[in-house]
């Protein structure tokens, strides 16, 4: 995965607004539908609080495919987020951007999310951003 460091920042001007509804919907057993819309919702608004640290990228490999990043997927990483334990970010390994879980203990390293394909580097890296969110599409 290749970018430029230096990314344009977002352009709030461009606004798509969507109806949320007050209605919650049910994983389990159905609930009546409700045809209130209580507001709409500007998606990237609701996806991206720090719009001078926060950029989209597009998933290429399946290298975290277990922990649901799938190709194609587009990620909201946040480059002002100081990196934890157990974060999916964005690091430069080699001069190319990378996205992995980041491992701080017992030592330092990114690992995939691939059963079929493990990995795990160790050698010098900078982690670039921190993933906030996955957007991929159902079907």
């Amino acid at each position: 995965m290749r970018f430029s460091k230096a990314l344009p920042l977002p352009d709030r001007a461009k606004q798509f607004n969507l109806p949320l509804f007050s209605m919650t919907v049910s994983a389990g057993t159905p609930i009546l539908a409700d045809d209130h819309v209580e507001e709409t919702l500007d998606l990237s608004r609701f996806l991206v609080k720090r719009p001078a640290s926060t950029f989209f990228v597009k998933v290429e490999g399946e290298s975290m495919i277990d922990a649901a990043v799938h190709p194609g997927d587009i990620l909201v990483v946040d480059r002002s987020l100081e990196p934890r334990h157990k974060d999916i970010v964005i690091a430069i390994v080699d001069g190319e951007f990378t996205v992995k879980l980041l491992h701080k203990k017992p030592v330092l390293r990114l690992v995939s999310r691939n059963k079929d394909n493990p990995t795990e580097i160790d050698e010098p890296f900078e982690v670039w951003g921190v993933v906030l969110w996955v957007v991929h599409k159902a079907r």
